[in-house]
């Protein structure tokens, strides 16, 4: 069975990492996070001062790129990976509500994403990953054998997202908030200049809506043999 490299691109809170982590693990493959690289660049934003509400300063940022340091490591105890900003592991941070909304404001920048991609392209260079994102397909690994993009509603996106936060022990979270949030981040990463949230022409689309986790894996896992072969 030939090595291929696996794009799943979509929208926010549409379950990618969970359904990409679980599919690297089955066929033994090699999960790349990328939107947990911009995440851990907006943490490192945050934790420096770079925002004053949700207004950044572009340039402490842009003069602060070569001192950032993002690796994503293997957790044998969770099967999964974890991301790393300078040395610190930093995975439960990165998925916090203030991260989630400062976010796509900083992989909006062309100068992060300048940054970001040659690092995501290098993970993939030897094949036998699967990377998720917003640009894995059209952007980072236009000619990936296998490229997928998730959506489902806003609504049940929110609902997924704030039932994760609540399991994380967050409790201020509303409905509503989490709702808008998602939104808000369809809004940027689908109009924005540089790398913008699209589908690729060769992309198969999964709605994951109404799918249960096994119906999703079996699907994927369906896509993943008919391209690498049985």
């Amino acid at each position: 069975m030939k090595k291929i490299v696996i794009a799943i691109d979509g929208f926010s809170s549409c379950g990618k990492s969970t359904m990409a982590k679980d599919l690297a693990k089955e066929i033994g493959y090699t999960y790349i996070d990328t939107g947990a690289m911009y995440r851990a660049v907006t943490l490192y934003s945050i934790q420096q001062g770079f925002f004053s509400g949700n207004r950044l300063d572009e340039e402490k940022l842009r003069t602060s790129m070569d001192t950032i340091r993002i690796t994503q490591r293997f957790n044998s105890e969770t099967g999964r990976s974890d991301t790393f900003l300078n040395g610190v592991n930093v995975e439960n941070e990165i998925r916090s509500m203030e991260v989630a909304g400062k976010v796509s404001l900083i992989a909006a920048l062309p100068f992060v994403r300048h940054a970001m991609v040659p690092l995501q392209q290098k993970m993939g260079e030897e094949k036998g990953v699967v990377m998720d994102g917003r640009d894995i397909g059209t952007v980072v690994y236009p000619d990936a054998e296998l490229k997928i993009f998730v959506t489902a509603s806003p609504e049940i996106r929110a609902q997924r997202r704030l039932d994760e936060l609540k399991a994380k022990g967050d409790t201020k979270s509303t409905f509503e908030d989490v709702l808008l949030n998602v939104k808000e981040r369809d809004e940027i990463d689908s109009t924005r200049k540089e790398g913008p949230l699209r589908q690729a022409e060769d992309a198969l689309v999964l709605d994951n809506s109404y799918m249960t986790i096994p119906e999703q894996k079996l699907w994927l896992l369906q896509q993943f043999h008919n391209v690498a072969g049985s």
